[in-house]
């Protein structure tokens, strides 16, 4: 039975944009990175000629061309947390890495298994994988908390979020990550919230700017919770230009003209019944 609630304020054009958005696949052909067996990422056919991997010793050993089963890609040698981190400093050097952040992320292969980690700020030009968690909150009336991501982010600078957003790093899980962003974004503790429950996961593929030639590849695990009406989200750690309460037609107005995230809007149009039942597709290569 399909319980999909149809709102006639809704554009299905920008229903279905929604969709083709949150899975597009590469704007130029790409080729895999292996670790062992395993694909782990993907560059850009000509990504590593920009680099001059002569000097480095260590990558041009530990990093070599290879065509499997008539596919061309790049098969990491030895240790992969060393190679990818010092792959990670060649491309900051060079440029092509994105916002430097001093975070280690997981690295998996295909089956979800670890098999190092990286500085995120070159997760996206390496098209590796990222984990994601998403906390949407409402009140007891129905509304709806949201976030203005601070003007300065680099990424979806002032555009509209979900109450907490944040990466998962290697040195956490996903209720560790859920819990401290909680804390650090709306300056609330996950005790203290009602009704806390896993809503889904939404996978996204899409071009990233974020770093030279970047391909984005997450898994977003989200939640919902009730706000008691005695607290009031506060930022803390300086990402979050505001928080405002929103309601349905509020929200509903606001997604449509593209003042959402992409992933708020996909996180916050299933809440809202739009999308249906979420269910986890598989990342196209």
């Amino acid at each position: 039975m399909n319980n999909r609630r149809v709102d006639l304020a809704v554009n299905p054009d920008w229903l279905r944009d929604l969709h083709a958005r949150a899975s597009q696949p590469p704007l130029r052909p790409r080729q895999p990175l292996w670790a062992g067996q395993s694909v782990v990422g993907s560059v850009e056919t000509d990504f590593f000629s920009r680099i001059d991997l002569q000097p480095n010793k260590y990558v041009r050993k530990q990093l070599l061309k290879e065509e499997r089963h008539g596919v061309v890609g790049w098969a990491i040698q030895g240790n992969v947390t060393a190679l990818l981190n010092h792959l990670a400093t060649v491309m900051r050097d060079a440029g092509l890495a994105g916002a430097w952040r001093d975070e280690q992320l997981a690295v998996c292969d295909e089956a979800g298994q670890r098999v190092g980690t990286i500085e995120r700020a070159a997760v996206r030009p390496l098209g590796i994988t990222t984990h994601a968690v998403h906390l949407a909150a409402q009140t007891a009336d129905g509304r709806h908390w949201v976030q203005q991501r601070a003007l300065d982010k680099s990424v979806d600078p002032g555009l509209w979020d979900t109450l907490m957003g944040g990466m998962i790093s290697a040195a956490d899980t996903v209720e560790t990550a859920l819990q401290r962003e909680t804390w650090e974004e709306a300056g609330l503790q996950i005790d203290d919230l009602k009704n806390l429950r896993f809503c889904g996961r939404e996978t996204n593929c899409r071009p990233s700017g974020d770093g030279a030639a970047g391909y984005l590849r997450e898994f977003i695990d989200w939640y919902v919770c009730t706000v008691p009406d005695d607290l009031v989200p506060i930022n803390l750690d300086g990402e979050v230009a505001q928080f405002v309460l929103m309601d349905r037609s509020q929200l509903l107005v606001a997604m449509q003209r593209g003042e959402f995230t992409l992933e708020a809007a996909f996180i916050t149009a299933s809440l809202l019944g739009l999308v249906g039942d979420y269910s986890i597709s598989s990342l196209p290569s």
